[in-house]
């Protein structure tokens, strides 16, 4: 009998279009797994909303307790590359030349690329996903961990105004765990891989925060 308590997420009210984010994805690599089956669904997700497969940025550390710190550091990184790619006079990609002459100028050297072919993004990212899997033991270490990065992770988006979707499992055994990946191997079935609904979150909340800062509710 499948588990009544794994549940996906509700459709929401409104249809979002991803096709203008930048999603980045931040994952433990302890349960790897388990860890593997939610980021691909969750990428899978974020495509099937227009996010496109470039602006989906994929980083990884160690274990659940570093997810706030690299979510509030990548963050910072986006903003800092988003600045760094502003146009200006100096370094636009626009060429000067082309506002005074249209005769003679030499073409683009062979192997070299314009910046502007590139296709992904620089924009500060729209929304993180962080995405863990602590799984009870015999000690307090699930317990202390849990705490602290669900509090780490609510205030990095507090004190950063980007969304920060809790993608962290804290399941009592690893048959949960891997039933809420979509990978079950018991009499339950596969289960439901959780990466799918917080993709739709991240696309949803990173839409309405648009929104919001435009002033329009």
């Amino acid at each position: 009998m499948p588990d009544p308590t794994i549940k996906g997420l509700p459709p929401p009210p409104t249809t979002y279009d991803g096709s203008s984010l930048r999603i980045a994805i931040v994952h433990a690599r302890w349960n790897t797994v388990i860890i593997d089956s939610l980021v691909q669904g969750c990428i899978t997700k974020l495509q099937s909303q227009g996010v496109k497969r470039e602006n989906i940025v994929v980083k990884s550390v160690p274990g659940s307790y570093e997810l706030p710190f690299a979510c509030q550091r990548l963050i910072a990184a986006g903003q800092i590359q988003s600045s760094n790619s502003a146009p200006s006079m100096l370094t636009s990609t626009t060429n000067l030349l082309s506002l005074i002459d249209t005769t003679d100028r030499p073409s683009t050297p062979v192997g070299l690329t314009s910046a502007s072919t590139s296709t992904a993004s620089t924009a500060p990212f729209s929304a993180v996903i962080a995405i863990g899997c602590l799984i009870k033991g015999s000690t307090m270490h699930f317990e202390y961990i849990c705490d602290a990065v669900t509090h780490g992770l609510m205030r990095v988006q507090l004190d950063t105004g980007t969304p920060v979707v809790f993608g962290v499992l804290t399941a009592l055994t690893d048959d949960q765990a891997l039933e809420r990946a979509g990978i079950g191997r018991g009499e339950n079935g596969a289960g439901h891989n959780h990466g799918e609904d917080w993709a739709l979150a991240a696309v949803e909340l990173a839409s309405q925060c648009s929104d919001w800062a435009k002033g329009q509710l």
